[in-house]
């Protein structure tokens, strides 16, 4: 896996079980995503695996983070409607926000039916 110019492997491991399985062209799109963007991105989640514990709660336990199609940046106010901006743009079709309270970010990902929605 090349994780290219701004990211590494230990940024997008799982923090249940320590594998790192993402989908290649997901991370190409994530380094165009960053290189428009003009400022560090900060990953909180990116692969999962199926026993991951925000996996299990899942019917099939087969979200989006599993399949290495998934990451979920760190950012809040301008900076994350800048950032929304450039991923809807560029053709990302998932895209989750939660931006209240705590722990806020952007969820972003290559679905093959577009959804949007917020936690």
């Amino acid at each position: 896996m090349n994780f290219g110019k701004y990211f590494t492997e230990a940024e997008f491991k799982c923090k249940h079980c320590g594998k790192c399985e993402m989908d290649q062209e997901f991370l190409d799109k994530i380094n165009k995503l960053r290189e428009e963007y003009g400022q560090p991105l900060v990953v909180t989640s990116g692969y999962r695996c199926p026993e991951h514990p925000a996996e299990r709660i899942k019917v099939g336990r087969s979200g989006m983070h599993t399949t290495g199609k998934a990451a979920d940046f760190a950012v809040l106010g301008s900076a994350a409607m800048d950032l929304l901006s450039i991923a809807l743009k560029q053709g990302f079709t998932g895209i989750g926000v939660q931006q209240k309270g705590g722990g806020r970010f952007i969820h972003l990902d290559t679905r093959d039916i577009p959804a949007i929605w917020s936690y």
